[in-house]
């Protein structure tokens, strides 16, 4: 019997979903269980122990299905600004009060757990490569060299953002996004970062 898309199955893997991540936004990776999941998701526990197994597997599925969401992208006719455009984008995320904390939350999982760092690299390696297509429509345009590794261009613009949230705990100004974005976009017009 083929099973329909959308039934009983795909209801119970979203409300699982939306209580992980309620629950990631409001207690943290250190707060989550799999009872406080299946007691606000309203799906029994031993359904969630059975289909997820741990909170590290409720951690992979939130991280596999926001994977699958589109981010929006920006197309500004100029790589400089598309960049900064991503940067704000992943800046306002975690100072967003709602999307915030559960950002942070799969961040200190993946510190804390192996399978959550899985996750988490196979999301980054997703939302990279979806926003790679700025690169490459640079150059397209004549605006980059041939053989610009686009996900790296986008790993060089956001990483000094996460350096500050999580390694040394600074706040990130709208400046530090800019300079970020822009420092990224210099490196790649100068023909650094290439595909290996």
């Amino acid at each position: 019997m083929e099973r329909r898309p959308g039934g009983r199955s795909a209801r119970v893997r979203d409300a699982v979903r939306q209580a992980t991540l309620a629950e990631l936004g409001e207690h943290g990776y250190s707060g989550l269980t799999v009872e406080s999941v299946a007691i606000r998701s309203g799906v029994h526990k031993t359904t969630v122990y059975r289909r997820w197994g741990s909170v590290e597997g409720l951690i992979a599925d939130a991280l596999e299905l926001a994977r699958e969401e589109p981010w929006p992208m920006p197309d500004t006719g100029s790589l400089q600004d598309d960049l900064r455009e991503i940067v704000r984008l992943v800046r306002s995320g975690f100072a967003d009060p709602v999307a915030g904390p559960i950002s942070t939350a799969f961040v200190a999982a993946a510190v804390q757990s192996g399978d959550a760092a899985r996750s988490l690299h196979d999301f980054f390696t997703a939302r990279h490569e979806q926003a790679a297509v700025v690169v490459r429509r640079a150059v397209e345009r004549g605006e980059l060299p041939p053989g610009t590794d686009g996900a790296e261009v986008i790993r060089m613009a956001v990483a000094p953002i996460y350096y500050r949230l999580f390694v040394t705990h600074e706040p990130v100004t709208e400046r530090d996004a800019e300079r970020a974005a822009d420092a990224a976009a210099a490196a790649a017009r100068a023909g650094v970062i290439r595909v290996a």
